[in-house]
């Protein structure tokens, strides 16, 4: 007599968490290389092609997935100057001022953040006089009441790589 695997009832997929061991294995390849071909994952999954598509639509509806970007090698991320911002901002003008925000290439990270700011960015620049422009823009935006700016001299530690 076969057994047939006994599968769990369905549960409602919370928001931005993954489902199962195969959601984490499948967003920590894409996290490795967003580029890796739905067969490639698949394959490495041991799991059909059909469902790593599944898989991925899911992710995505329910915003686990958010996007798909490109990682610099060490060399080139490390060119050029880093700023963090705080930034203060009328409530009434808060999400134009995230979407011009989030506009800007050299922007890395953008949180919300308790305290004397209401959020604090992460500025990549090529050159001092590209961060100088960035934060004039920044400053100018229409809902933005005040900046004050860190340049990054040395990172000690970096557990994001």
């Amino acid at each position: 007599m076969a057994t047939r695997k006994r599968t769990p009832e369905k549960q409602p997929i919370p928001l931005a968490a993954p489902k199962d061991s195969l959601d984490r294995e499948l967003i920590a390849l894409l996290q490795a290389n967003a580029r890796e071909s739905v067969a490639n994952l698949g394959r490495k999954l041991g799991v059909a092609r059909t469902t790593v598509l599944a898989r991925l639509a899911r992710l995505e509806a329910t915003s686990v997935i958010v996007g798909y970007t490109v990682r610099l090698g060490s060399e080139a991320a490390e060119q050029g100057v880093q700023a963090y911002v705080g930034i203060s901002i009328n409530p009434k003008m808060q999400r134009d001022v995230i979407r011009r925000l989030t506009r800007l290439p050299e922007l890395r990270q953008l949180a919300s953040v308790s305290g004397e700011f209401d959020y604090m960015a992460l500025l990549r620049a090529p050159t001092t006089m590209r961060l100088d422009a960035l934060l004039d823009e920044i400053g100018e935006m229409e809902g933005v009441l005040r900046t004050t700016t860190s340049v990054v001299l040395a990172l000690r530690v970096d557990r994001n790589a």
